[in-house]
């Protein structure tokens, strides 16, 4: 295959907006197109490699293995054996449990399935995952693992019938993403859309079609279509970088944009085009050869750093000094590790798959340790260790999203149940603790939460704007009824003011902003007054008790005290100011029953809340109560109300 210098310049195009984009440069909101534009480029080469063996006769499963396992597997190792002391000492049990998991599947080309399942890519908790962008490496090597397979066993019956059978795959690949993405209301539909091989194969089949034909064609011969067409390939890929974000649905038709760019830049930036002497600057290749270590590289950094300076976010500098470090550790993966493993002559076959199987095994049993030892929790204080955990309650406790939610248990627990506990992830906090105090009084409780959802009627929700929508209709039809004993729990402040958190002393939550909008939005001009008529409307209807806002900290707090061993408190003056709005609303409605969960922690003196009171933390993270809060919160609304 002849040497296209362009190609590695467009490597660079792909690779330094993903940096900027990890890093959380708003300008760069849609830089994680870069992974589209390398999953084009790597369905061009292997395609074009593949083809041109089987064509002169010489193609070997086990050489394109050897090929792929030097090419990938070294640089990879190396960046996970580094990452594995700063794992030990920055993560908690539960991150360091998690990051054994994600060793696992990386070792195992499964990352993507992994990620899929547990994590939002554009959520606050996957700045801190360190192997979070293994997830594009794992989609290609499985395409690695079918393509050739595919290529191997249909290439008899002819290249025409190879060309249809992959533009059905494509046409049948860009179907689902799309309806996964911009169709469905599931987040695990969406989440897999976003991080699965069936719904990014077509991305890579661009790539492939490009492979096709420049193997079989030649470049356009028109030198004004080349300049043109180069031009507008790169203006695409620019326009998603800097348009694009993480409302975008994605991989959807917007994906085209980026994907199709890539596609003509392939084809058109031939020699004396401007873009063909643009991507072939020294510089520009430069980059584009240690792509793949910088990639490597840069999610690691960004994440235990944001670990080391507990999620808070990273000034703007740091986050630039660490995307410049993460391109000299490429240079030097590229260099030391790299090179020497793609040479034959260093490595025999045999030994780069004996050394390969090697670590794969050592990397599945570390993982293995982590996984089965609970992330080794006797590394913390045992008066800390409660707080880590996040116990719910397992008995009528639903999810509104969970496969159980109408099931038969559901439905007697709907029948048998004295209070509902109602919310977000902080009602799901409060459950287990709820429970068991109201077992003393012989009462019992069902809890029905919804994630990113406010339990109040007529607002869009946060993750998933169907399915709230469906949660609150059953909210309104089964439980803010017939005079029930309703808690509602529930990040107030942010649904409403739609910021992060800054608690003025340093401690900023990390990630993007959210605000509501209202469904209907010609009845109330703005959603303040909205949600005051709404919970009005409700409290006529039920018994109900309404927590406030539980004094949010900025700082992840069990990771502070296990780090630092130094007793933080925050502002309560500043907690007082953001939630204004919010206690005003509730405290302007006549007969509501509030639950001041900040008297609990505060000092109206001192002007100082606590995160610790004797040996309990009051948190399991920056804002979620700890079950010695969630106790203490539990302990309020019985007393008041029964």
């Amino acid at each position: 295959m002849k040497y296209r210098a362009e190609i590695d310049g467009l490597r660079a195009l792909a690779l330094l907006p993903v940096i900027l984009f990890h890093g959380g440069f708003e300008r760069f909101s849609g830089g994680y197109i870069g992974v589209d534009v390398f999953f084009v480029i790597s369905g061009y080469l292997i395609t074009t490699i593949i083809i041109s063996d089987i064509s002169e006769g010489k193609f070997s499963i086990i050489n394109f293995y050897e090929r792929r396992a030097r090419r990938i597997l070294p640089a990879l190792f190396f960046v996970m054996l580094i990452c594995l002391p700063f794992a030990w000492f920055l993560l908690t049990p539960s991150d360091l449990k998690d990051f054994g998991q994600s060793y696992i599947a990386v070792s195992t080309f499964s990352s993507n399935i992994l990620f899929w399942w547990e994590k939002d890519y554009f959520s606050n908790a996957s700045e801190l995952t360190p192997l979070l962008h293994t997830w594009s490496l794992a989609v290609e090597e499985q395409y690695y693992i079918f393509f050739p397979l595919f290529l191997i066993i249909f290439w008899k019956f002819g290249i025409k019938w190879v060309l249809i059978l992959l533009a059905i795959i494509f046409l049948i690949s860009l179907s689902i993403a799309i309806c996964g993405t911009q169709y469905s209301t599931r987040p695990k539909i969406i989440s897999g859309s976003f991080f699965l091989l069936p719904t990014r194969g077509w991305e890579l089949l661009i790539g492939v079609f490009a492979g096709f034909y420049l193997k079989y064609k030649t470049h356009f011969k028109s030198y004004f279509a080349n300049q043109i067409l180069s031009l507008l390939g790169f203006g695409m890929i620019v326009y998603s970088i800097y348009f694009f974000d993480k409302t975008t649905p994605f991989p959807s038709l917007y994906s085209l944009v980026p994907t199709i760019g890539t596609l003509l830049l392939i084809l058109c930036a031939v020699p004396n085009t401007f873009m063909h002497k643009f991507l072939s600057l020294k510089i520009i290749v430069g980059i584009g050869l240690i792509s793949y270590s910088t990639y490597l590289w840069h999610q690691p950094l960004l994440a235990f750093s944001r670990q080391y300076f507990l999620g808070i976010t990273l000034p703007t500098h740091l986050v630039f000094a660490l995307c410049i470090g993460s391109l000299f550790l490429g240079w030097f993966n590229w260099y030391f590790i790299e090179k020497p493993f793609r040479k034959k002559n260093n490595i025999k076959k045999e030994n780069i798959f004996i050394f390969s199987s090697l670590a794969i095994c050592i990397f599945i049993v570390i993982g293995l340790l982590f996984h089965i030892k609970d992330g080794y929790d006797d590394r913390i204080p045992n008066e800390f260790k409660e707080s880590f955990n996040k116990k719910e309650l397992k008995i009528c406790n639903f999810n509104f999203l969970s496969k159980n939610f109408k099931s038969d248990n559901f439905n007697k627990c709907m029948l048998l149940a004295d209070v509902f506990l109602v919310g977000d992830s902080h009602a799901a906090a409060l459950s287990y603790s709820l429970a068991n105090e109201l077992k003393l009084i012989n009462k019992k409780l069902i809890t029905i939460t919804h994630e990113g959802c406010l339990p109040l009627p007529g607002v869009i929700g946060l993750k998933s704007p169907q399915s709230c929508s469906d949660y609150i209709n059953f909210l309104h039809k089964r439980v803010f009824v017939n005079n029930n004993f309703v808690v509602l729990s529930a990040r107030w402040r942010f649904y409403i003011e739609g910021t992060r958190y800054d608690n003025g002393e340093g401690g900023v939550e990390p990630g993007g902003n959210f605000r509501l909008s209202l469904i209907n939005k010609d009845e109330y001009s703005d959603i303040v007054s909205y949600l005051k008529n709404r919970v009005k409307q409700i409290n006529k209807k039920v018994k109900l008790v309404i927590i406030n806002q539980i004094p949010e900290v900025g700082i992840n707090v069990p990771n502070w005290y296990s780090r630092t061993k130094k007793i933080l408190t925050h502002s309560y003056k500043e907690y007082l100011m953001q939630n204004n709005l919010v206690n005003n609303i509730f405290n302007n409605i006549d007969g509501l029953k509030i639950i001041n969960s900040d008297e609990l922690v505060c000092n109206r003196e001192t002007l100082r809340c606590s995160t610790k009171i004797g040996s309990n933390l009051l948190y399991f993270d920056d804002d979620h109560p700890s079950l010695f809060y969630a106790q203490l919160i539990s302990k309020k609304i019985i007393l008041q109300n029964f």
